[in-house]
């Protein structure tokens, strides 16, 4: 989608593109649908292959080959509204509305294998539980975007942003750690030590959904549908962009995105652990089943010690959360002339036939940011069909292939873009799956 200038959504990507249509309108609930599903170190067949090896065996493997670096993310965008008009030669407008989910969760390597396989063969070993990190968040998105042509060579953009959460949960900064080691006494073998445990996880728009007592479904719709129109946490952002041609044939651009944050205020019920403890297991006392005192309470004493040492609160203290921001860069050499067009290319209007690039992407995330190079290649076939071509690197995949389509009816422009695409015959091999589809109407003052 970036930079594919054809298509009015790329002003998304970008509020700083080159836009050489009058004015757009977005066909409602049906402008833009995006679907993204990444796992950065293994994929569905890599489990689920028919090679004859025990299935418990794969997951093992995959336990032990990830890292607590790899990652799982799903990102899915519906267009509600979307439209924009043209005030003068230089200035356009835009608007629209899109609700958004985005999740990752990294791979809590040392948790896993503590699951998988127990302490039994870990005696010494210290399982950390700084793993565990990840966030997801459903919210709307409410944006106004002005266009602006400084000079032939050089177009500026932003956009405001306002979000209304839905709901979000979240735990990032989790440290402690869990060991079995040889007992320090003469009471058992083994102590069980958990040590300086300090995590947190917080949310919002949640609870009130858990709650027993809830049972009204027209309600909870209610409930929704005021958070989706403003009535959630709010948060604001903006987005920035550029075009810059320092050449007629030669256009650099950039573009940062979701810089901004959510304030939770409302229906937040977070959970704060912190403490250290260290037990040796069950004492039994036998003795005691000969006389009428009855059994000792083993279980219960235990747990009472545990909440005792380790302290879990319940809190509703308000917090705030910032946008995954997203950085966008690229160049792109434009070639071939139609039908011996000529006019003010600088103006961003578009008798090249060809353009070649490269683009760079990255999205802050709570460990680091992930990053993508890829380079395409763009074709307009005829007056109505666009083409684009692209071989992305990045967490996913080496040898990523996509393509994209843009095919204009009269004013009705269609859409439609995927990744991917040499895993088609068997989609269970790909570690990402993305698919972008729209209908918008697009309307030039000549029409």
């Amino acid at each position: 989608m970036y930079d594919f200038n054809d298509i009015p959504q790329a002003l998304n990507q970008n509020p700083g593109t080159l836009v050489d249509f009058d004015k757009h309108f977005g066909i409602p609930l049906v402008s833009q649908f995006h679907f993204n599903l990444g796992s950065s170190g293994i994929s569905t067949f890599d489990i689920f292959k028919n090679d004859g090896v025990d299935i418990n065996t794969k997951i093992r493997n995959a336990i032990f080959s990830l890292s607590n670096r790899e990652f799982f993310t799903i990102n899915q965008q519906l267009e509600v509204i979307n439209g924009g008009w043209r005030k003068d030669e230089n200035t356009y407008f835009s608007y629209g509305i899109y609700q958004e989910v985005d999740a990752i969760l990294y791979f809590p390597k040392d948790l896993a294998i503590l699951a998988w396989e127990g302490n039994a063969n870990y005696i010494g070993r210290s399982f950390s539980m700084s793993d565990i990190s990840f966030k997801a968040e459903v919210l709307s998105v409410f944006h106004f975007g002005i266009n602006q042509k400084i000079s032939k060579k050089l177009t500026l953009g932003g956009r405001a942003k306002i979000y209304s959460s839905i709901a979000n949960i979240n735990s990032t900064n989790n440290s402690g750690t869990f060991t079995t080691r040889e007992s320090s006494t003469d009471d058992n073998f083994y102590e069980h030590v958990f040590q300086f445990l300090d995590g947190t996880v917080q949310t919002s728009g949640i609870a009130s959904f858990l709650n027993g007592d809830n049972s009204n479904f027209r309600q909870d719709i209610k409930t929704l549908g005021k958070r989706i129109l403003l009535g959630g946490n709010l948060g604001l952002g903006f987005d920035v962009g550029f075009t810059y041609q320092p050449k007629e044939q030669h256009v650099i651009t950039g573009s940062l995105l979701d810089l901004g944050s959510v304030f939770h205020k409302k229906d937040v019920e977070s959970y704060h652990l912190n403490g250290s403890y260290t037990t040796e297991g069950i004492d039994l006392v036998f003795p005691q089943l000969l006389n009428t005192e009855g059994t000792t309470s083993y279980w219960e004493n235990l747990e009472d010690e545990f909440n005792e040492n380790i302290k879990i609160d319940t809190l509703t203290a308000t917090y705030v959360t910032w946008r995954s921001a997203k950085f966008n860069a690229s160049y792109r050499y434009n070639f071939g002339k139609g039908n011996g067009q000529d006019c003010d290319c600088y103006a961003g209007s578009k008798p090249y036939l060809n353009s070649v690039g490269v683009q760079l992407f990255s999205v802050f995330r709570p460990k680091r940011p992930q990053f993508a190079a890829t380079f395409f290649y763009y074709r307009r076939l005829f007056d109505f069909l666009q083409l684009k071509t692209t071989y992305t690197v990045d967490d996913f995949s080496y040898r990523n292939i996509g393509l994209g389509a843009s095919i204009d009816f009269g004013s009705v422009n269609m859409y439609v873009m995927g990744n991917n695409l040499l895993e088609l015959q068997n989609i269970s091999k790909a570690q990402s799956v993305s698919l972008q589809i729209g209908i918008n109407l697009i309307f030039d003052s000549d029409e």
